[in-house]
């Protein structure tokens, strides 16, 4: 009980962090880009990233051998990123979490290809109901298309890339070195996409809250959620994830006068049972195995 307690406090903290960076995101996209708030975003974290590496000296665990992957990698999550903020400035923020929440199916689906593994007929049977959920989610139509869906959904696909390569450099660099590659290689990105067109909105003092929650909430967001996978299988974490999706409904609700779409907790739901199934899966087979 103590450590489904401990995953739980994790896991909120995690679902607060989330939802006040979506919140902050929605109130900046009237007067900053996509790549103006990443930029912000960065520079929050390189300042907290590296002020954190100095006071513990860990310099050590930089490692530039494997600048190409870490480049890679955080193109890949640059260009999610700000798909992600782009579909929070523009589809209810109930749609941008159910969207997002396909991630670990597009993981089953590219992880043959990336990393080499097999692909199950579980896998196979999550990833094609987590694609029916992402149809009851979204509705296309022509009368009802939102370029925000697409976003959010391209979003799930470049965060499953991420992760598929957090993956594969967690086997030999730090989470240091790879907070580190992130921060700073990001903060350039976002620095040279803001500036592209002349036009570089600076901060206000109005604004100057929300550009340091989006940072702040960010770095948090991961930090609660490795937490509490460090603690608990992803059996326990993954439901408690869940939650995000009715926390964000109401606060948009309450927020932004969104309405609760039955639809989209139908679709999310459906989601949520691939995402489970294989989860449930691929533990079954590591147990049996050890």
């Amino acid at each position: 009980m103590d450590v489904l307690l401990r995953a739980a406090l994790w896991m909120t903290g995690a679902i607060a962090s989330f939802s006040f960076m979506a919140i902050a995101g929605r109130e900046l996209a009237g007067d900053y880009d996509t790549f103006e708030i990443m930029f912000y975003r960065s520079s929050v974290g390189v300042i907290v990233v590296i002020g954190i590496i100095a006071l513990q000296n860990r310099w050590r665990e930089i490692r530039f051998d494997h600048f190409g992957r870490h480049l890679l990698r955080n193109v890949f999550h640059f260009t999610g990123q700000n798909l992600w903020f782009f579909a929070v400035a523009f589809i209810p923020l109930a749609q941008v979490f159910a969207l997002e929440f396909t991630s670990p199916l597009w993981v089953a689906v590219l992880a043959p290809l990336i990393l080499g593994e097999r692909m199950t007929r579980m896998r196979a049977f999550a990833a094609v109901l987590g694609f029916l959920g992402i149809l009851v989610v979204a509705r296309p139509s022509v009368d009802t298309f939102e370029f925000g869906l697409l976003a959010a959904a391209g979003a799930a696909l470049f965060f499953a890339l991420t992760n598929m390569l957090t993956k594969r450099l967690t086997r030999d660099n730090s989470i240091a070195s790879i907070l580190f590659f992130l921060t700073v290689t990001q903060f350039f990105f976002g620095l040279g996409a803001a500036g592209y067109d002349g036009d570089f909105a600076l901060p206000t003092m109005a604004a100057a809250p929300y550009l340091i929650l989006v940072g702040c909430a960010g770095l948090m967001a991961h930090f609660c959620l490795t937490n509490a996978l460090a603690i608990a299988p992803a059996t326990v974490v993954v439901p408690l994830d869940f939650a995000r999706l009715p926390v964000i409904a109401i606060v948009a609700m309450l927020l932004y006068a969104e309405p609760l779409d039955v639809w989209v907790f139908v679709g999310a739901g459906v989601i949520f049972v691939a995402n489970y199934l294989n989860i449930w899966n691929e533990t079954r087979k590591t147990a049996w195995i050890a």
